[in-house]
């Protein structure tokens, strides 16, 4: 699947997997979070880590009426709020996505599957 904006130049397509990683790498980058999660891996016995050729596994992208949705499954490190991180990652999720693609992202979901002890 792909986004299609159309600009005064034409279209651009940008994939979800493009989506994924811009999302990835600003997630990542948020204290306390270890990793990303598949979306069903609270009903494994452990939630496991994803890679990076995994990504678009743990990051979903909706188109809604004029904007778009992220959700985004995360496993977080132990010992911080969790409100803390969920908060600062959709800021810089939303940040980084708005400045990256020039669209409006009305959404972003954050669910934490797993919580990682040291």
């Amino acid at each position: 699947m792909s986004i299609e904006q159309k600009t005064q130049l034409g279209s651009i397509h940008i994939s979800t997997e493009a989506i994924a990683t811009v999302v990835a790498s600003a997630a990542l980058e948020c204290y306390g979070v270890v990793g990303l999660a598949k979306k069903n891996s609270v009903l494994d016995e452990m939630a496991k880590l994803l890679n990076q050729n995994d990504f678009s596994k743990g990051i979903f992208v909706k188109k809604e009426k004029q904007t778009f949705s992220v959700d985004l499954y995360l496993i977080v490190a132990s010992g911080v709020k969790i409100t803390e991180i969920v908060t600062e990652v959709q800021k810089k999720v939303r940040y980084d996505l708005e400045k990256t693609f020039q669209m409006k992202f009305s959404l972003i979901n954050v669910f934490v599957q797993s919580i990682h002890t040291r």
